[in-house]
């Protein structure tokens, strides 16, 4: 549905053809700078090359200088193990008294390549095939710190008396887990205090199709071990009265589902409530399921994606095909990661879990229960003021109405953010689009989309300006 508020040249004290009109002018010059830094292999683990996240930093800083701030900080901070985070850029330009200030979120390392024989175009070079752009880290991140920087440019060179207080907030380490960011925040809290958050770090609809996120699935995570021999024995002497564990913990997984695929855990938070759904259709082309494969769950795609929760089992130590022997494995390990529905605590969820599977009987077989990891859902005031600013800015710039959606992934930082700054107005944006793959092999962004988020971003901004919040 177009809207016929974009026909309009002004709207709202800003002028609209003056920001697109230099965001077209300089988008080859943006994709550039984008290409740099696709270029530098930012990854925040462990087994990767620091240096790249520090020179990843300095690229971002010398970005931020062109964008009107005033002061530029990398700074760091250590982490719950005392061990010390990775580089994050702070840059700030103060507001003008009775302005409000926005602090702009984005995170400059990468996922790891992966196998790079899944990869078509070189993991670390950005490549422009049709309307995408190819590359790790060309939609998620680094797109969102070139949408930051470029509209800042665009909104300075075409908006006079721009007033409104900005800070970047660029950190290094999301990608893993983001592990010294609470520490961070509080570390920081008077540079980083805003009135509106702009997370950078989601994706859209479609392509074509604007959204904000005004929801995220919480998540947490376990690994399970199931012993049922003191070592390996003979499987021929052996088997028989003895049941392996990867059997054992064959069974023990298979009653994590019912009989629809849906996840049955006693205990975790369900929800029925999205307002738009997928055709079977457009989900299948977009996941790239096989044709033959039943969808599990029950409901509607969304609600499935959203605000249920989700079971995966996403690694398992046993023997590979190609080292097994004929024994009896003593003991299996394995690892689940569950997403939560808005509104879970994920400490409850983690103890609903450990409590279904201390429930299964498994021959007596010893059965130990880690929890790993776990991170708070989101749920967006949709009624914030900042929400309505940011729905006009989009629609103005797709010539869309755009959709409120949920995100089926986590970003549990947010529920920092939250709690550091409970008075700021938090809006979730992004570049993505169903087919970016982020994470995946041949990550991409469409580079129309990038261009309108960017343009949407800078009208956010000027109409806070012009309108305050």
């Amino acid at each position: 549905m177009t809207s016929d508020s974009t026909e309009q040249s002004t709207a709202h004290g800003v002028d609209v053809a003056a920001l697109k009109g230099h965001i077209q002018s300089n988008f080859e010059k943006i994709l550039e700078e984008l290409t740099a830094l696709v270029a530098i292999p930012s990854i925040a683990w462990d087994s990767f090359d620091p240096q790249n996240l520090e020179k990843s930093a300095q690229a971002v800083a010398a970005l931020a200088e062109t964008a009107g701030m005033q002061s530029i900080e990398i700074l760091r901070e250590p982490t719950d193990n005392s061990s010390m985070g990775a580089p994050a850029l702070v840059a700030h330009r103060p507001a003008v008294e009775g302005k409000p200030t926005v602090l702009l979120y984005a995170h400059h390392d990468v996922q790891p390549p992966g196998d790079e024989a899944d990869w078509n175009t070189p993991v670390f070079e950005a490549t422009r095939v049709g309307d995408r752009l190819f590359g790790r880290g060309a939609a998620d991140d680094k797109a969102g710190i070139m949408v930051h920087i470029a509209a800042m440019r665009a909104v300075l060179d075409s908006v006079q008396d721009f007033g409104v207080g900005v800070t970047y907030f660029f950190e290094g380490e999301e990608e893993a887990g983001s592990p010294s960011f609470r520490n961070f925040l509080e570390a920081h809290q008077d540079k980083l205090a805003a009135d509106v958050i702009i997370v950078a770090d989601s994706g859209n609809w479609a392509v074509g199709t604007p959204a904000l996120t005004t929801s995220l699935r919480g998540m947490c995570a376990a690994e399970i071990t199931v012993r049922s021999l003191k070592h390996a024995v003979h499987s021929g002497m052996f088997g028989g009265p003895i049941l392996d564990s990867p059997l054992l913990a064959a069974k023990l997984i298979a009653t994590f589902h019912d009989e629809n695929g849906d996840v049955a855990i006693e205990g975790l938070v369900s929800h029925d409530s999205a307002d738009v759904d997928f055709t079977e259709e457009q989900f299948r082309a977009d996941s790239g399921v096989s044709d033959s494969f039943q969808l599990a769950g029950t409901g509607k795609l969304t609600d499935r994606l959203w605000n249920k929760p989700a079971l995966s089992v996403i690694g398992m130590d046993v023997p590979s095909v190609s080292h097994s022997s004929n024994t009896l494995i003593p003991q299996t390990r394995f690892k689940v990661s569950m997403r939560l529905a808005p509104g879970q605590d994920p400490a409850t969820a983690l103890e609903a879990f450990e409590a279904h599977i201390k429930s299964v009987e498994l021959r007596g077989a010893e059965v130990e229960f880690k929890p790993i990891e776990a991170g708070s859902s989101y749920l967006a005031n949709i009624d914030a003021p900042a929400n309505a600013t940011a729905a006009w800015a989009l629609e103005q710039a797709w010539g869309v109405v755009p959709v409120n959606m949920g995100l089926g992934g986590s970003i549990p930082f947010i529920a920092d953010l939250s709690e550091i700054f409970p008075e700021a107005q938090i809006l979730v944006t992004g570049v993505e689009d169903p087919d970016s793959r982020a994470h995946s092999a041949n990550e991409s962004l469409h580079l129309g989309d990038f261009q309108h988020a960017i343009e949407a971003e800078a009208l956010l901004l000027a109409r806070i300006n012009a309108e305050g919040l």
